[in-house]
């Protein structure tokens, strides 16, 4: 092994270091590692007919997410052996012609996945989830489409100059510039939405107090009208430092839940700001962002590097394939950081019982199964499941004699 060689090991052996420290201190949480979670029989919690409706819903759900992922693949991949036809057309310059390549296949894929789209959506408001009309859904969204594309051109020509002036070594200084954009994007997103104060007067006591008791005081709750395009109840924790803030779906708060159950809800929240997580996101997004710009550095070299236009049909197949891949570990993370919400909510609020009642009116109101297969837990589900959640509840409440 030549001493370059040896010196390459080496620098990955450290980065593989940097890399683990990074993803324990990440990890972290407030929820005892000694914690055991007692089993739930979901026939105790729910109806005969609400399993079976939302096995229904999760069996055709699932199925359509699969088959777009199969035509996604297929798609990408006959367009990463022969897209690079299109460069010859081009008088664009490498990068314009670049960023071309890749409009072309984000075309592409959304025309291939617009038809199962499209039966998301049948299903959806088949079981009267959302109330968006198949035209305005297809087409009424140019904003965000148009979005999607100044981002994925705005990708392209960052990755692109870096390789053309450092070639393979590209993914160094791009990473950085990505989580910076990632960052950036955190920071906004909370002024791009379309919200109103929280006027309920009893709510809003509640959550003043559990500010306080969060050490999150001044967080603004703010309600988002969605009720026009679905039924379906949410809630987040969004931003950072001053744009932070919770935003609860007009949905939510419509007469479905309890006062006792919207406080456990906001608690979940404050939860996610007080223990930081959406900073911890821009952390895991940078662990993601560093491999996988090396990876796909690496898969594009015989196509002359992400330099040359003729790599970006392959490097957006790479892409979507890392992205399958790092899905099981990232829903893992988002479900960690969502069962330490959980736990944050049951210490703040004592009440385990409006959570239990919380997570059991979750099952008639967006069908969601309360305890899927191993599978679809590991590729889906980017939160605990409902009878995970239920049993932390009962975990609490034993834990802390509380009822």
């Amino acid at each position: 092994m030549s001493r370059r060689q040896v010196a390459r090991a080496a620098l990955l052996v450290a980065l593989a270091a940097i890399w683990s420290v990074a993803a324990y201190l990440l990890w972290q949480s407030r929820v005892p590692s000694s914690l055991q979670l007692p089993h739930v029989a979901v026939d105790r919690y729910f109806t005969a007919s609400q399993l079976h409706a939302a096995a229904s819903y999760g069996r055709f759900s699932t199925t359509v997410w699969a088959v777009t992922v199969v035509v996604e693949l297929v798609v990408l991949a006959v367009y990463a052996r022969w897209g690079v036809r299109f460069v010859r057309e081009s008088a664009a310059g490498p990068i314009g012609t670049g960023m071309m390549l890749g409009m072309i296949g984000f075309a592409l894929l959304w025309l291939a996945e617009l038809p199962f789209d499209v039966a998301a959506l049948w299903w959806q408001r088949r079981h009267h989830l959302t109330h968006t009309g198949y035209f305005s859904h297809t087409f009424g969204n140019w904003l965000a489409l148009g979005a999607q594309f100044v981002f994925l051109c705005l990708a392209l020509a960052i990755v692109m100059g870096f390789a053309r002036r450092l070639g393979d070594r590209w993914w160094l200084p791009a990473a950085p510039v990505f989580v910076a954009l990632a960052t950036l994007s955190a920071f906004v997103t909370p002024y791009l939405l379309s919200t109103h104060p929280l006027r309920d007067p009893v709510l809003l006591r509640q959550a003043r107090a559990l500010e306080r008791i969060e050490h999150v005081q001044h967080t603004p709750i703010v309600v988002q009208p969605v009720r026009s395009v679905t039924s379906l109840p949410n809630a987040e924790a969004t931003g950072l430092g001053p744009s932070r803030r919770v935003v609860l779906w007009d949905t939510l708060i419509d007469g479905r839940f309890t006062n006792r159950e919207l406080r456990v809800v906001i608690a979940h929240e404050l939860g996610h700001l007080a223990r930081n997580h959406i900073w911890k996101e821009v952390g895991w997004y940078a662990l993601f962002a560093f491999p996988g710009a090396y990876l796909i550095a690496r898969a594009t070299r015989r196509r002359g590097g992400m330099g040359t236009p003729e790599a970006v049909p392959l490097a957006l197949f790479v892409l979507v394939v890392l992205g399958l891949l790092a899905l099981p570990l990232q829903n893992a993370i988002s479900r960690h950081m969502e069962a330490e919400a959980d736990w944050m909510a049951l210490r703040t609020t004592h009440d385990p019982a409006a959570a239990v009642g919380l997570f059991r009116r979750f099952v008639p109101t967006t069908l969601d199964e309360p305890d899927p297969s191993t599978w679809e837990y590991l590729v889906l589900e980017n939160h605990p499941t409902i009878a995970q959640r239920i049993a932390m509840a009962l975990a609490w409440r034993d834990r802390s004699g509380e009822h």
